[in-house]
């Protein structure tokens, strides 16, 4: 896979784990946070949340599989 592939790649990932988990917190009602949000206490955003961490740790493994340790 190309450099810039596997940086894109896991830049994503990165970027995915913590907004789904975000976005689990907010289905669920845990984070309140903001206050004007849509996703607040409507289930159906912990199951988006779920599948976009799943994608984005799957991203993080894919840009680095492959690699040789430093």
């Amino acid at each position: 896979m190309p450099k810039a592939a596997r940086i894109a790649l896991l830049l994503f990932g990165l970027l995915a784990i913590p907004m789904g988990l975000l976005w689990i917190g907010q289905g669920l009602g845990l984070i309140m946070w903001p206050s004007s949000s849509f996703m607040l206490g409507v289930p159906e955003w912990s199951v988006n949340g779920s599948l976009l961490s799943v994608f984005g740790v799957l991203a993080v493994w894919l840009s680095q599989r492959g690699r040789a340790p430093r």
